[in-house]
């Protein structure tokens, strides 16, 4: 191997790296010692901010194969023929917790890709869950706030967590979701991921279509119990972490099939939830899923800060022929996701290589912190201009999108869409067996049993007869592990329905 010169960051050879420089032996140090006043102001900037979500994770490059033809769906290049592969890169992470949290903690799984396509990046940032806790933006940092510490006491809060779902029951069905053991994957490898909001597709002739992206994966659905997950956390706190790397590093490559479901725009109108919200799904016996490709992650970074810490998805970031819908979320993430990097990384973000579109990218934007690139050269920083040849092409303008008012004004998130317990209670008697079920009350009930304060019993109730709801042998079993009177809890869940 070629030997490489010690050098400063400005690329000159240094030789004395061990010793500072002294006035004698013995003496104080010399502020002309540079680089060791350079490595030391380097080490205190190492740590850029953590993100607010989804801090710890995990990534890999892989590629993405088209095996299916959905052409007459969408004109994406990225799914224009059969055989086809686009490089990507994946990361995942937890949601809620701190970038040292435990792998195997009780939380949402992120799932965000990056496709490297002729046509820009194509960013899907989703879950491993198909639905999400809340349905309008103004909600999130709300939200998020509960999943993170108690201002006083700095310590993980039940409470904060109860009062905010209960409080909010389009929740539920997510909570559910948490609160089974899909809320503690056994890897990143053995779980599914979603888009979980609604996006368009447009076809060649800018028909469009509504739909759900859902990565199935090739390994098998694996979760830790309760029990199972406690005990991970102590044994090995990055096991998701390791889990993937020293698969990939002997020649496991994980895999999942892409499948989509797609609603048309009379399907919508005729559908009985408000198919935009993103705390509901889309049935499969009604909208099946389509095949589509393959996802194989097959390299894992050389270096895990440049390019698993820097990376930065924005579900803004889509190409011809995919778009967005009117999902409420969504639309709240296309400003704040990129907000958030031009924080964490700065405004040009996305020249860091590993966000970087490998193909040409074409436009007025200059200057700023960490610009790396030719920075337009000498070319006009503004448009129109009567010197470059760059041109807005015309075949990529996207469709008018039809929407149902055209009122602006703040309406009611719940307004004749309040219909919070249907979903939920299909996925506890349908897509839950006995044993999931059991695991369920029983994880609930150990969240629960943490609430404390001089609002314990008020959180209780009020969550409880949302369970009730939901399904009444749900709410029994949790009020009783909760040494509750069942008798009682029926009687309010009645009188709660009374009132709706």
């Amino acid at each position: 191997m070629k030997k490489k010169k010690l050098t400063t960051a400005g690329g000159r050879p240094y030789f004395e790296f061990e010793n500072s420089m002294t006035v004698g032996n013995r003496g104080p140090i010399l502020l002309q010692d540079y680089f060791l006043h350079e490595d030391m102001a380097h080490f205190n900037r190492e740590r850029i901010p953590e993100r607010v979500v989804h801090a710890k994770g995990t990534g890999a490059f892989g590629t993405f194969t088209v095996t299916h033809d959905i052409t007459r769906y969408t004109k994406a290049k990225l799914f224009s023929e059969i055989g086809k592969q686009t490089g990507m890169f994946a990361r995942f992470s937890l949601v809620g917790g701190e970038k040292g949290s435990a792998d195997s903690e009780r939380d949402p799984r992120g799932f965000a890709l990056k496709f490297y396509t002729e046509d820009g990046n194509w960013d899907l940032v989703g879950n491993n869950t198909p639905v999400f806790f809340i349905k309008d933006p103004k909600k999130f940092s709300h939200f998020i706030h509960t999943q993170k510490r108690d201002p006083k006491t700095n310590c993980k809060s039940p409470t904060m967590m109860w009062d905010f779902w209960s409080l909010n029951p389009e929740s539920l069905h997510q909570v559910m979701i948490l609160m089974s053991d899909r809320g503690t994957p056994f890897s990143y490898r053995n779980m599914n991921g979603f888009g979980s909001h609604t996006f368009s597709l447009l076809d060649k002739d800018n028909a469009r279509v509504w739909v759900k992206f859902h990565f199935v994966t090739g390994q098998g659905i694996k979760n830790f119990n309760g029990q199972e997950a406690g005990e991970m956390r102590g044994t090995d706190p990055d096991h998701a972490q390791r889990d993937l790397v020293e698969a990939i590093g002997r020649k496991d490559f994980p895999k999942w099939a892409l499948k989509i479901q797609v609603m048309t725009n009379e399907q919508a109108k005729a559908f009985p939830w408000n198919p935009f919200d993103v705390t509901k799904v889309w049935g499969h016996q009604e909208f099946p899923l389509i095949d589509v490709g393959t996802m194989e992650l097959n390299e894992i970074p050389e270096n895990y800060f440049r390019d698993v810490e820097q990376a930065a998805f924005a579900p803004a970031n889509v190409v011809n022929g995919i778009g967005y819908s009117p999902d409420k979320m969504l639309q709240g993430r296309l400003l704040s996701y990129p907000d958030a990097h031009r924080y964490r990384l700065g405004v040009n973000y996305e020249q860091i290589p590993v966000n970087k579109c490998p193909y040409a990218v074409t436009n007025y934007q200059r200057d700023g912190l960490m610009q790396t690139s030719d920075n337009g050269g000498a070319e006009p920083n503004y448009r129109p201009n009567s010197f470059d040849e760059i041109v807005a092409d015309e075949s990529y303008k996207e469709p008018a999108m039809e929407l149902g008012s055209y009122l602006a004004d703040w309406f009611d998130r719940n307004e004749n869409d309040n219909d919070h317990y249907s979903q939920p209670g299909m996925l506890y008697r349908k897509a839950m067996n006995e044993q999931d079920r059991k695991n369920l009350a029983s994880n609930i009930v150990s969240s629960m049993k943490g609430i404390s304060g001089e609002k314990k019993e008020e959180i209780i109730q009020r969550q409880l007869c949302h369970f009730f709801r939901v399904d009444i042998q749900l709410g029994m079993a949790i009020a009783a592990a909760l040494g509750l009177s069942t008798k009682e809890m029926e009687t309010e869940h009645l009188r709660h329905n009374i009132h709706q």
